[in-house]
């Protein structure tokens, strides 16, 4: 076999295990994405894919179903397999004593506890190596957790709503609904495989909002409703001031984490109805948010959605905190005195916000914008 056509073979079965990877969008918080397929003799023989944090990781699920047809296999993961022991035993310890004769990372694990230690301990036991297949791919189907390993700070999508003339909210602040069901299942969808969903006072006070995951709406099969059913995200509230009353509906449909400027002397209260207060130090008179980003990603976060309106969601803009923007556009007309997408004062064209937009598609009879910074580095 040519080297061209290996690299043909290696790129599909990667490709395979990209696919199983991706089951664990919504479960495997705080951990990677993980996909695992063992090839032996031209044959898939095993298939595993990480679920959930505490449970066995994609090598092992692969191993354990290709059995003894693992030896002399070649194992194709989407990263690099671990050397530590945390929750689970080292994977590069299970390939190794499974007798697998060559592994197909798509790229190294930037955790400092693995960091390359993975594929030496490989290379150490014979076993031939190769990292860097399809990692593009790899890296994409993990921004979060790569950029909290790499930079300490967790991936934020800001997620938006508006009419085609950039509008959210009439000047009343009514704001149901501005896009359909479609839509509404996609955002679905983004809070079910997000960390923590965030979000202001101000929204949770003129929406009632709760920002909870409805399992109805997702548009999931049962297998992934089932799963993001049962790790949803963190629901963070800031709250400089405290204004949000616990009786709010926010409150009241589940935990939530409330972070405030304000004096910490109302924790217990807080943690009285089941709730964490966190206070931060501010600026500008309101919370730090990027320190509040750096405490999150401490936390083990690796992806924020906000949801917020114009003031929140400019402010974290106007920090260059934002990672990526999810607009929804729907085909209405709100009108001039509506309320506008952010709150983002600029004089002069020379300050505009530059975007390059990396995707656009029809959700229903919406559309969705996905865009990034133009000066934004990568993960």
């Amino acid at each position: 076999m040519t080297s061209t056509e290996q690299g043909v073979l290696d790129a599909a079965y990667m490709a395979r295990a990209l696919e199983l990877a991706r089951k664990g969008v919504y479960s495997t918080h705080p951990n990677p994405r993980v996909g695992c397929v063992i090839v032996r003799d031209g044959a898939i023989v095993g298939e595993g894919w990480h679920v959930r944090a505490g449970e066995p990781h994609a090598e092992v699920h692969a191993l354990r179903q290709a059995g003894d047809k693992a030896k002399g296999a070649t194992a194709y993961v989407t990263l690099e397999p671990c050397s530590h022991h945390g929750r689970t035993p080292p994977c590069a310890d299970a390939l190794v004593n499974a007798g697998v004769a060559r592994v197909v990372a798509a790229m190294q694990d930037p955790n400092p506890d693995v960091a390359g230690r993975g594929l030496l301990r490989l290379m150490n036991a014979g076993i031939a190596v190769q990292s860097g297949v399809l990692e593009s791919e790899a890296r994409a189907l993990n921004k979060g957790f790569l950029k909290r390993m790499e930079h300490g700070l967790p991936y934020v999508r800001v997620k938006l709503a508006m009419s085609l003339d950039g509008r959210t909210a009439m000047a009343s602040g009514e704001s149901q609904w501005i896009t359909g069901p479609e839509a509404r299942s996609a955002v679905q969808r983004l809070r079910a495989q997000s960390s923590v969903v965030l979000t202001g006072a101000d929204t949770v006070l003129a929406d009632n909002a709760r920002l909870t995951v409805r399992p109805d709406e997702l548009g999931l099969n049962a297998e992934l409703s089932a799963l993001a059913a049962t790790r949803p995200p963190l629901r963070v509230l800031i709250d400089g001031r405290l204004r949000v009353p616990l009786d709010a509906p926010f409150f009241t449909a589940g935990n939530a984490l409330v972070v405030t400027c304000a004096a910490a002397s109302a924790r217990e209260r807080y943690h009285d109805e089941g709730h964490e207060l966190l206070a931060l130090p501010s600026s500008g008179g309101h919370v730090d948010l990027r320190k509040l980003l750096v405490e999150l990603a401490a936390r083990g976060v690796n992806d924020v959605l906000v949801e917020a309106g114009p003031k929140l969601a400019g402010a974290f803009t106007r920090l260059g905190l934002v990672d990526e923007f999810q607009i929804f556009v729907a085909g209405k007309f709100m009108g001039s005195s509506a309320r506008p997408l952010l709150d983002l004062p600029l004089a002069q064209m020379s300050e505009a916000l530059e975007l390059k937009i990396v995707e656009m598609r029809a959700v229903g009879n919406d559309w969705r914008v996905i865009a990034i910074p133009a000066s934004h580095p990568g993960v």
